[in-house]
């Protein structure tokens, strides 16, 4: 069984949901990024996304676009999120990681090398934007040699047909993206949500995580009374710009991750504490 089988697992037998934060690797410094990723833990992550920084972030919206332009201009790279992987599994074998980025790094790299670097430097998952199901075949062979899972989105225009052709590729779970638009933009209507997510639950048994417009305790709130979780990284990324570019030092960045993912871990254990 997978970490992120196992997390899902844990979770539902004590009856909590999945808190979910995404941050940039090398953003708002490089060798934060590890101290960063163990900050969220204290404060109640459950996995992590990781952000492979790229030139082009199509489903970006401003927010992480300039968290990429600066993690590449902090010379990170691919190999570089390797490389932080790996620091944190020397002090962390549990917490579930995943890394969200786009086909060109991977294709670059090729499959079979991307699969194994992944692998032996403790990522979990995958999750890219822009690699349909149709054409995932050759690297889910690689990433299921190596015991890694391939998360896929599912958005508000995805067709039902659709839905089984992606819920027959994926594994982990399911990230429902819950606006149309780019990372950060608009905002949550619970109950179109609620609606997507029950039939997204007819085509798979995955767990179903949302994104996308998960801003603060509130709406992260909403979401996990009708999901297995939370994604939440425009907010969070932002939080951590403000202070880094306000003078703040590492020590003030840290306190401002964990004061929000505190937060919103806060407001969902309450929901799923209400609805017990």
């Amino acid at each position: 069984m997978s970490r992120i089988a196992e997390c899902f697992t844990d979770l539902r037998a004590r009856g909590r949901k999945a808190v979910i934060p995404y941050i940039v690797a090398g953003d708002p410094g490089v060798e934060l990024t590890v101290e960063l990723m163990f900050a969220l833990v204290e404060s109640g992550a459950d996995i992590i996304e990781l952000g492979v920084p790229f030139s082009d972030p199509m489903s970006e919206g401003p927010v992480i676009q300039r968290a990429h332009e600066r993690a590449l201009e902090r010379g990170m790279r691919l190999r570089g999120v390797f490389d932080v992987m790996s620091e944190f599994r020397k002090h962390n074998q549990k917490t579930p990681v995943l890394l969200m980025g786009y086909a060109n790094p991977v294709e670059h790299m090729g499959h079979a090398q991307f699969a194994d670097h992944a692998a032996a430097s403790g990522v979990d998952a995958l999750l890219t934007v822009d690699i349909p199901p149709e054409e995932v075949e050759g690297l889910n062979r690689e990433l299921r040699r190596v015991g890694m899972d391939n998360i896929f989105l599912i958005a508000p225009t995805t067709p039902v047909d659709r839905m089984d052709r992606i819920a027959e590729e994926a594994s982990g779970f399911i990230y429902y993206v819950s606006l149309k638009g780019v990372t950060g933009a608009g905002n949550l209507d619970r109950e179109a949500v609620a609606r997507s997510v029950a039939e997204i639950r007819t085509h798979t048994t995955l767990p179903i995580c949302v994104g996308f417009g998960i801003k603060d305790g509130p709406s992260a709130a909403a979401v996990a009374a009708v999901s297995d979780g939370v994604v939440m990284g425009s907010a969070l990324v932002q939080r951590l710009a403000d202070v880094a570019e306000a003078g703040g030092d590492d020590a003030a960045v840290l306190v401002a991750a964990r004061e929000l993912l505190g937060d919103i871990r806060e407001h969902v254990d309450s929901t799923a504490s209400n609805a017990a």
